[in-house]
């Protein structure tokens, strides 16, 4: 059996095996700093693969730069040894939600999660802190430098303090200004990337103090052929603050995974008239309005001399647009050329009619636009269905680059209708634009890792609530305090996730009741997972390096598990290894008294319990698994570890088998 690696991918690693698949001569050996014999590129030999010009040391180039850039790269590619612990006394309907609200700082998550969502989020929505010109910020990764350090690092100053340039102070604190928060937002942009999917966009809210730098960074990370654009949005209608301008609008920079994959935006529409929502056929669960067959707007002298025709009534009365020429017949379908204007027509042919009468709808309301037989009143009318996804696939308009309909002020609103106290939130119908924009699907995944106040979670369900979808939300906070003073600290509100979660339980219960019986399988719920220390002690990552006391117990050096954890801990750290998403379906079973986890209908199943013995081994062996999982001290005893792949090998030899 292979033993799980527990920790994220070496990024810095993953690109030298890329490299050398590409040019396999540049591969070569050295002695790293811990005198260890490693791989590396030899970049003598790669410049002579990539061109004949090679730009280098002090020659001029385009580039963007700040002190401590190349930190912030590496700090993108560093492998981490942390775990998504679950925690379900805080989630809702945790077994079956397909949703997840995720605690810790959002860049050690966005490691964690691009080891299984690599290429799967259609659309990701982020409103980063903007940079108000603080020192300090809540996103510390090890960039807190002195001015001092500072200095150094911008050539400014040397190590004894003497003056190198003659800066005035003012540039020196801008350079400073901006490098704190480059260094905060970068490496977070970079791995975002690699979780869009190659139709994959990401959207970024941002103010005119960072708009500049973050489209260097972006263009970057995406490159410039990838920008979709800048666009504007009015956040307040009204607004008298500031020295010289009165700032009432931000804006929202897009970039595309893969422009040539990406499909092409349209302006969106109004969706909530399409309200009803198919029960049968092959269209079952669609969303559909019901569509006039008769429209005043109609020329009936325009070559329509087929378009006037009766329509039989569930009464056995019959229909028929206004006029004065009625057909000699009275039975269903007798038609009649109109002879002027006032011969008014249905929309379809009287050939097309007979094609699909079998979906027209008759029935009754308060008042009808059509007459009966002769022109008599009636209170019928026909009506064919317009579904929602025929309309979306034939929309071409381009939205505009000016977003004038989403302000500010509407989040408020919404928050105070669910008594939330949340300040600066962004409303969520700006979020259900830019998802119907981009044309999300109704299975899509939509992730936010500054999620704040989780207004991106909320516009998610009320989405699939307006158009019957499923897509999927994933948020990212960070447990940051509330201010004391602050009404959100006074609410009993210690951090902004606890806010975050119960904004999503109040809006998903709203929604939900709103939708009526259309929203019985709603998804509202949401899985709880909270950033922590790998689930592993350090002697698994380390052994050479944990000394062994005769002291200690031998199950104390072999239990190689951090105290504390459970066995669901466990296998939450395992799902990424296992190529599965962390809001997979888990069933728990009882197999010979162990309690084993059936994942994705038996796609992984595992079992972390003690003296696992043959009869275990076999019965798992006997559901086929495409991966099993266990921890090595698991095993009853010498006997059952010289059995196990003889076991595999008899009832299921594919199975991949790992353990901890």
């Amino acid at each position: 059996m292979e033993k799980l690696k527990m920790q994220t991918a070496d990024m810095a690693e993953r690109n030298v095996e890329l490299l050398g698949q590409m040019f396999p001569n540049c591969l070569t050996e050295t002695i790293n700093a811990d005198g260890k014999l490693v791989r590396a590129i030899d970049f003598d030999k790669l410049r002579q693969e990539l061109a004949c010009e090679v730009v280098e040391g002090a020659d001029e180039r385009y580039q963007f730069t700040w002190p401590d850039k190349r930190n912030a790269i590496r700090l993108a590619n560093a492998p981490i040894n942390k775990t998504l612990r679950p925690c379900r006394e805080e989630s809702v309907d945790f077994d079956n939600t397909e949703n997840l609200y995720i605690e810790g700082d959002n860049l050690e998550v966005l490691k964690l999660l691009r080891e299984n969502y690599l290429g799967k989020v259609k659309m990701i929505y982020i409103d980063p802190p903007y940079n108000t010109g603080s020192d300090t910020f809540v996103y510390d990764d090890d960039f807190s430098i002195t001015e001092r350090e500072f200095s150094v690092l911008a050539n400014t100053r040397d190590e004894e303090g003497n003056l190198l340039y003659n800066l005035r102070a003012n540039n020196e604190a801008n350079g400073r200004f901006h490098t704190d928060w480059l260094n905060m937002i970068y490496p977070r942009i970079k791995i975002a990337k690699d979780v869009l999917s190659d139709e994959g966009v990401i959207f970024i809210s941002i103010d005119d103090r960072e708009v500049d730098s973050l489209k260097k960074v972006c263009g970057e990370i995406f490159g410039d052929d990838n920008f979709l654009g800048c666009v504007g949005r009015i956040t307040k209608k009204a607004n008298n603050q500031g020295d010289y301008w009165a700032p009432n609008f931000d804006y929202i920079l897009t970039y595309a995974k893969n422009k040539a994959t990406c499909p092409a935006f349209y302006g969106g529409f109004n969706d909530k008239s399409y309200n009803l929502v198919e029960t049968d056929g092959p269209r079952k669960g669609e969303r559909y309005q019901l569509v006039r067959l008769y429209m005043t707007s109609l020329d009936p002298m325009r070559g329509c001399t087929n378009q006037r025709y009766y329509i039989e009534c569930p009464d056995g009365s019959f229909i028929i647009p206004p006029g004065n020429t009625f057909p000699s017949e009275q039975k269903d379908a007798a038609f009649v050329a109109p002879k002027d204007g006032h011969d008014k027509i249905w929309r379809w042919s009287y050939n097309s009619y007979l094609e699909k009468k079998d979906s027209i709808i008759i029935k009754q309301g308060k008042s009808s636009n059509v007459v009966g037989v002769n022109g008599e009143p009636t209170l019928w009318n026909a009506y064919t269905k317009t579904y929602l996804n025929d309309v979306k696939t034939k929309l071409t308009a381009t939205p505009n680059s000016f977003i004038e309909d989403h302000i500010n002020q509407i989040a408020s609103k919404e928050l105070n209708e669910l008594n939330i106290p949340f300040s600066f939130a962004k409303p969520t119908t700006l979020i259900s634009y830019l998802a119907s924009v981009c044309q999300t699907a109704h299975n899509d995944i939509i992730l936010d890792f500054f999620s704040g106040s989780a207004t991106t979670a909320h516009a998610v369900m009320q989405l699939n609530a307006n158009d019957g979808g499923n897509r999927k939300f994933i948020m990212v906070q960070l447990p940051e305090k509330t201010d004391e003073k602050s009404e959100a600290y006074k609410a009993g509100y210690k951090n902004i996730c606890e806010i975050g979660k119960e904004r999503i339980r109040r809006a998903g219960k709203k929604i939900k009741e709103e939708a009526g019986l259309q929203g019985q399988n709603l998804d509202t719920g949401f899985r709880v997972l909270k950033l922590d220390e790998s689930n592993m002690a350090d002697v698994y990552y380390t052994p050479a390096d944990t000394p062994i006391q005769a002291t200690l117990n031998f199950d104390a050096l072999v239990d190689n598990i951090r105290e504390g954890r459970t066995a669901e801990d466990l296998l939450f750290q395992v799902l990424p290894e296992c190529n599965l998403p962390l809001s997979s379906k888990i069933e728990i079973r009882e197999i010979h008294g162990k309690k084993v986890f059936v994942v994705e209908d038996g796609y992984l199943m595992a079992c972390f319990d003690n003296d696992i013995n043959d009869a275990v081994i076999t019965a798992i062996a006997k559901e086929k698994p495409y991966y099993f999982v266990m921890c090595d001290r698991s095993i009853a005893s010498d006997s059952v570890a010289d059995n196990f792949d003889q076991i595999f090998n008899a009832y299921s030899k594919d199975t991949v088998r790992r353990i901890l």
